[in-house]
């Protein structure tokens, strides 16, 4: 350390080692004291996702229809109900008495109609179908919100370490700045103005860079508690107990990266295209593609259903007749049973329209689902080349850049102090060696968010997609 100022006069470069000597210490406490504070303030990616997902009033809501829906189911499986007449028949205009013609009758009727061939248990057999696919879109949805809460949460992450890292690094700068007006203030030192100058725009930047990072650090966190917040959730009835997380307040995450568990990993961890009939067969047990298979299922009984109007409906009427003999007599009274139906016969332009509406709907549902196939082949192969080539870069970093950049700036800096290098090389060996630790810091974060949005292809539950090692 003392190599640094031998270029400098005794008393100041005592005085100088003083000082970095205390900023260290000072360093040190303020990440001693960082850990801490790390206690129930802070927010793990479990708590975060399990928060997020107890939380989700899209999911309430969702439940709340699939009720909706087969509540619906047994009412549409049901007999339209009767209709009751009542009437008077053959009733004289002249006196407007009962009992003056043996033909005035008092009626009463009820009928029933019965609806075209099968299509009750159809269209009830149509709402239990469409409301099977309720639960596949819930754990579609929980399984999204893991995915877009953890990408949140590593982002939060990736923001707070790299304030860390430029926080950790920043007392260096500033001993580079007063190195540097020590040295230029000495007799015999060699500093030239212009390297104070560089030192302290350095130390400028370094803080612009913190501002930006606290920055996106406070718009990841905002985002992030818009996913956890469950302050109105009291509004909701019949809604189970939740993960409540005190998003009022300032949330800190934690300061460990998980190490994500990869499913199914050897359909994405070799550099060959993976065949896309084997991808076909495990998406289709995806709860996303099964929420659309439901769909399919759904439409093909509207094709059924548009079947039974070439049927006829039928009637079903009985209606009792009172009558009152003016004579004095026993009149009898009348009983009537009757049975009508329509003759669907002109079909051209409503029933073969309907039915062929009822095919292409069919028709247009399937391809739904094979665009969402397509569209997560796609997306499979995306975070597969994504997640081998970080792979890739961050063995490079550990292994090879990340020491090569330490002995850079090292020997910078000590050739600095030999009178045998620049003081601007020197800087920008440290701000290089900062930005090497920044960089790799961003690749272990890109490469745990690649895991998850594999993950989420593969997972059998929402759990398995930040399951750890």
């Amino acid at each position: 350390m003392e190599n640094i100022f031998k270029h400098v006069s005794p008393i100041v470069r005592g005085m100088t080692v003083v000082t970095l000597q205390t900023a260290l210490v000072i360093g040190l406490c303020s990440t001693s004291s960082r850990a801490a504070t790390a206690d129930t303030n802070v927010l793990t990616l479990k708590t975060a996702v399990e928060a997020a997902q107890s939380n989700d009033p899209w999911l309430v809501e969702n439940r709340l229809s699939q009720e909706a829906v087969e509540a619906k189911s047994v009412a549409a499986g049901t007999l339209p109900d009767p209709t009751v007449s009542f009437g008077l028949a053959n009733f004289p205009t002249d006196t407007f008495a009962i009992d003056q013609e043996p033909m005035t009758q008092v009626k009463v009727g009820v009928t029933q109609v019965i609806p075209r061939g099968d299509s009750l248990q159809i269209k009830r057999k149509q709402l239990q179908t469409l409301g099977s696919q309720f639960p596949y879109q819930r754990l579609d949805r929980r399984a999204t919100t893991v995915v877009a809460v953890s990408q949140l949460w590593l982002d939060g992450y990736k923001a707070q370490e790299s304030i860390d890292l430029i926080e950790k690094d920043r007392p260096l700068f500033e001993q580079l700045v007063d190195v540097a007006e020590a040295g230029f203030s000495s007799t015999f030192g060699r500093t030239r103005q212009q390297d104070i100058i560089r030192a302290q725009l350095e130390l400028t930047r370094l803080d612009d860079r913190l501002t930006t990072l606290k920055q996106k650090q406070e718009v990841f966190l905002e985002r992030l508690s818009e996913w956890l917040s469950g302050y109105f959730r009291e509004e909701y009835q019949n809604v189970p107990p939740t993960i409540q997380v005190d998003t009022r307040g300032s949330l800190e995450l934690q300061n460990t990266l998980p190490d994500i568990k990869m499913l199914d990993q050897s359909f994405y961890t070799g550099e060959r295209k993976t065949d896309p009939q084997a991808l076909y067969e495990v998406f289709a047990e995806h709860p996303s593609v099964k929420a659309v298979e439901q769909k399919i299922e759904t439409s093909k009984l509207g094709i059924d259903l548009a079947r039974q109007n070439y049927k006829p409906m039928w009637g079903v009427n009985a209606s009792y007749s009172y009558r009152d003999d003016p004579s004095g007599g026993e009149s009898a009274d009348f009983v009537s049973l009757g049975l009508s139906f329509d003759l669907p016969v002109f079909t051209k332009n409503r029933q073969d329209k309907e039915l062929q509406s009822a095919v292409s709907q069919t028709e247009a549902v399937k391809t739904q689902k094979w665009s969402l196939v397509r569209k997560m082949i796609a997306e499979f192969e995306k975070s597969k080349a994504q997640l081998n080539r970080l792979t890739e870069r961050q063995q490079l970093f550990h292994d090879q850049l990340l020491p090569q950049m330490s002995e850079q700036a090292d020997a910078s800096l000590t050739a600095y102090t030999n009178d045998d290098g620049d003081f601007a090389e020197a800087v920008r060996a440290r701000i290089a060696e900062l930005n090497a630790r920044i960089d790799s810091l961003e690749i272990d974060v890109e490469r745990q968010k690649a895991i998850i949005k594999l993950n989420y292809f593969f997972m059998k539950s929402a759990e398995d997609i930040v399951a750890t090692n």
